[in-house]
């Protein structure tokens, strides 16, 4: 037992460093590459200078390569970062809720939401009391209601049962989904806000800011402490409603935090980065082939096996046609489709 044990604080501290190791090269190419080529001696200067806000090293560089560094590429890499590893904590959330290692916030018809939501505000102008937070606003409410609506169908006699949530949420997803396109195309009038709309609704990071930034981290860090305070009624809960409930785990409460907690996350991230698919689906399901399915040890490593398959996709998403730049849920599904099939594919042999 205690060799068991060691093995797998071994496997996952080596899938931890290897991981971590990835994420400061992928980040400094990120960096690095561009329409204007910095290198990375220039980059980490600049980092100093702004961190400590005073010119620790000698400026010998252009005051537009500045800018370029600290407002434009740096937000935008944190940007994925973070982005990324909210998708996979959804998914992680979503497949302890419902019993299915390939299930992840489309299932439940939440992304599906916070698109449409987002993309009344962008159109149609909704919100616009909130100002420049209107999008997120948008994309949180609708997340909210989509849920809302997703819970309301599932129930039957009081009681939800993880089968029906997830018809329920496919069916959800497909009204919501219907809406937004309904939206995109009946005020389809050429204008910049329709343009921006299509361009959002395949993914896109090229509007990242510091300031979006703040409140996607604020949002995620709180959204990360609180499910991390129940990684073990999270797997309690992959055990089954009774099984867990005669354990002491109160599954209703867990459910709803589970909910809550996905739909702020997943409302506030699509709000920023548009539809990005299988993140929530692919990355879980390979961290957990490392690490176990143990939340405590899962939950880390899918947030930040997130962050690296997102920053990844972006890197190829802005130099594969470059100096144009490809949306990048068009290079996450080049990614996450053919493995998720064949993840379908291996599933259906093991049955054989």
């Amino acid at each position: 037992m205690k060799g068991t044990v060691k093995s797998g604080k071994g496997r996952f501290l080596v899938t931890l460093l290897l991981v971590l190791l990835l994420i400061a090269t992928v980040l400094t190419i990120s960096v690095t590459i561009g329409a204007v080529n910095v290198s990375a001696g220039d980059i980490g200067k600049i980092l100093v200078n702004k961190i400590f806000g005073k010119d620790i090293f000698r400026i010998a560089w252009e005051g537009k390569t500045e800018n370029i560094i600290w407002n434009i590429r740096f937000p935008r890499v944190l940007m994925a970062f973070i982005v990324g590893a909210g998708l996979a904590l959804c998914g992680v959330l979503m497949q302890a809720l419902t019993k299915n290692p390939l299930a992840d916030p489309y299932v439940l018809g939440i992304s599906s939401g916070a698109s449409a939501g987002a993309v009344c505000a962008i159109l149609l102008g909704w919100f616009s009391f909130m100002g420049g937070y209107s999008v997120i606003f948008g994309a949180t409410m609708g997340a909210a209601v989509s849920i809302c609506l997703s819970l309301s169908i599932a129930s039957i006699h009081g009681r939800i049962t993880s089968t029906q949530l997830v018809l329920a949420g496919i069916a959800t997803s497909a009204l919501f989904s219907a809406f937004t396109n309904l939206m995109v195309y009946g005020i389809n009038t050429g204008s910049d806000k329709t343009k921006m709309a299509l361009y959002w609704m395949v993914g896109s990071l090229s509007g990242a800011t510091w300031s979006k930034l703040r409140y996607v981290v604020v949002v995620g860090v709180v959204v990360i402490v609180v499910i991390f305070l129940f990684a073990k009624e999270l797997d309690v809960l992959l055990l089954g409603d009774d099984v867990a409930e005669t354990l002491g785990v109160d599954t209703r409460k867990m459910k709803l935090v589970i909910i809550a907690a996905s739909t702020i996350l997943t409302g506030v991230v699509v709000s920023v980065s548009g539809v990005i698919g299988f993140v929530g689906l692919v990355v879980p399901h390979i961290m957990r082939s490392f690490v176990g399915s143990g939340h405590r040890r899962l939950i880390p490593m899918a947030i930040l096996g997130g962050g690296l398959f997102t920053m990844l996709t972006d890197l190829i998403s802005r130099t594969i046609i470059a100096p144009s730049e490809l949306p990048i849920g068009v290079v996450a599904a080049f990614f996450g489709a053919p493995f998720f099939l064949y993840l379908i594919r291996r599933g259906n042999m093991g049955k054989k």
